[in-house]
């Protein structure tokens, strides 16, 4: 549903849902932080799932320092659309 409501506000801007952008995978890696996030609240011994975690993590601000390098608006908008903090470490 989340994904669906992420697609319509995008192909409004773009005319075409395009899963493979940068700004898709960002939005989809967010999602499943804010999900292992929420779950290692209630289970804190589930070393396999903090491992996932920091993995989605690099991924994710890989993703979002390749962007920032290529088209500064276009990061500057994912961070402020999805609510989270700008990496510090270029």
């Amino acid at each position: 549903m989340v994904k669906k409501l992420f697609l319509l506000n995008f192909s409004q801007e773009k005319k075409e849902e395009n899963p493979g952008s940068v700004e898709f995978q960002v939005f989809n890696f967010t999602n499943k932080i804010r999900r292992l996030t929420s779950h290692l609240e209630l289970h804190r011994k589930d070393y396999l799932s903090q491992k996932g975690l920091r993995k989605i993590l690099g991924k994710r601000q890989r993703l979002l320092s390749y962007l920032s390098k290529k088209n500064r608006i276009r990061y500057n908008k994912l961070i402020n659309k999805l609510d989270i903090r700008e990496s510090q470490i270029r």
